[in-house]
């Protein structure tokens, strides 16, 4: 007799952004003649560059030779992306890595899930909340026991620990999806340390560190004295290069993070080859170009782009007095919306065709707030602002 996974059964009946699809579709089936504008998923607009639609294109075409057709790759990634990842951080956060501590993959987010292969589900796993929903998820797919730490509009939204906070692998995310909120050198200093007095290990999601604009942030958990021993890091190309329907991230795993004896990086390295086959050459010759200095301009330029649209919806709150977080190092902006986040969501998606995404569907302390995104285009934006600002006019009147 087959025997399920219970777990599931602990889970929302549906992920968040699948219930947004369903209500969204509903709302076009019903109104077809009325724009909709998307400001919730965290899908990006602009298409890929010049230099990374250039080497797509040549990499393909070198699929179609014998003298240059790739087989089977190292489900590692190859070098010469390594490389270039391995450039990128020494040049924008003076970090240093090797070769065989940078794991190429196809985003974050299944990264982030299936690192928690290598762990006994006997840990006490430590989430902020309001969460992106795959790191809760994916631990109450296992039974984990998950203490949630709160993120509320006291401390900014960024929890720190705190005398009496027991656990043993903690997940961040800087800048932070959904709230935009970013932790400083000396905040991430407060995890490290934690992490290193009470032999916890940091899964730190960074897939926002392209869009901080302030040079006294972090680009990265390793600036931090000590993380190379407690962090691992995930990042992804979806949203600094466009690379949402394209798919590539990186996550690294140093090479002494060391538990009950057991190497880290060569226990993912064995998860990786077992159950992985690595990347497309094509795609990883696309995301080498991300990094060249051609590809990173212009990559930039798109992301000024989406930060141009953060300010507009900013400003535009601003304007209509409501307190709201994020947008200024990071694409996203985490309003208060003052009332339950879905009935937020149905009276913006009815009343003037704006869809966001509901604060609520990122745990309980995100009740009461409503996340927008800045990847729409800026047409849309401006429209979007249009309506919004009449609406909190509207809401307003007696």
């Amino acid at each position: 007799m087959v025997k399920i996974n219970k777990n599931y059964n602990t889970l929302n009946q549906s992920y968040l952004f699948s219930t947004i699809a369903k209500k969204r579709n509903e709302f076009i089936e019903k109104n077809p003649n009325h724009k909709l504008i998307r400001l919730g998923i965290g899908d990006v607009t602009k298409p890929l560059t010049k230099p990374i639609v250039d080497a797509l294109v040549k990499a393909s075409l070198e699929m179609g030779q014998a003298s240059s057709f790739k087989g089977y790759g190292d489900e590692q990634g190859y070098g010469f992306l390594q490389n270039a990842i391995k450039k990128y951080y020494k040049d924008v956060a003076a970090v240093l890595l090797e070769n065989n501590e940078i794991f190429i993959s196809d985003g974050a987010k299944s990264d982030v899930a299936n690192f928690t292969d290598l762990f006994s589900n006997e840990n006490i796993i430590i989430i902020p909340d309001p969460v992106y929903p795959v790191y809760l998820d994916s631990n109450m797919m296992l039974g984990r026991k998950i203490v949630l730490i709160e993120g509320n509009k006291k401390n900014n939204f960024k929890p720190l620990p705190y005398e009496g906070l027991k656990g043993d692998i903690v997940y961040l995310c800087s800048p932070n999806n959904p709230t935009g909120a970013v932790y400083s050198h000396d905040e991430l200093k407060l995890w490290v340390d934690f992490a290193l007095n009470n032999n916890m290990l940091i899964l730190f999601d960074n897939a926002y560190e392209a869009f901080v604009k302030d040079s006294s942030l972090p680009r990265s958990i390793y600036e931090i004295d000590g993380a190379n021993q407690c962090a691992v890091e995930f990042n992804s190309l979806s949203k600094t290069a466009g690379f949402t329907g394209t798919r590539c991230g990186y996550t690294i795993v140093p090479s002494n993070l060391i538990f009950e004896n057991n190497n880290l990086n060569k226990m993912w390295l064995r998860r990786q080859t077992t159950k992985f086959n690595g990347v497309a050459y094509i795609i990883q010759k696309g995301a080498e170009a991300v990094f060249s200095k051609e590809g990173l301009a212009t990559c930039m330029e798109n992301i000024n782009y989406y930060m141009e649209n953060a300010k507009l919806i900013s400003g535009t709150l601003t304007k209509c007095g409501i307190w709201h977080t994020g947008g200024v190092n990071s694409p996203y902006i985490w309003l208060e919306c003052g009332m339950d986040s879905w009935e937020f969501f149905d009276k913006l998606l009815n009343e003037v065709q704006i869809e966001g995404t509901p604060g609520s569907g990122f745990g309980k302390c995100g009740e009461g707030y409503f996340r927008l995104t800045a990847f729409n285009t800026r047409e849309n934006t401006i429209e979007a602002m249009h309506r919004l600002e009449r609406f909190f006019i509207c809401s307003k009147k007696p």
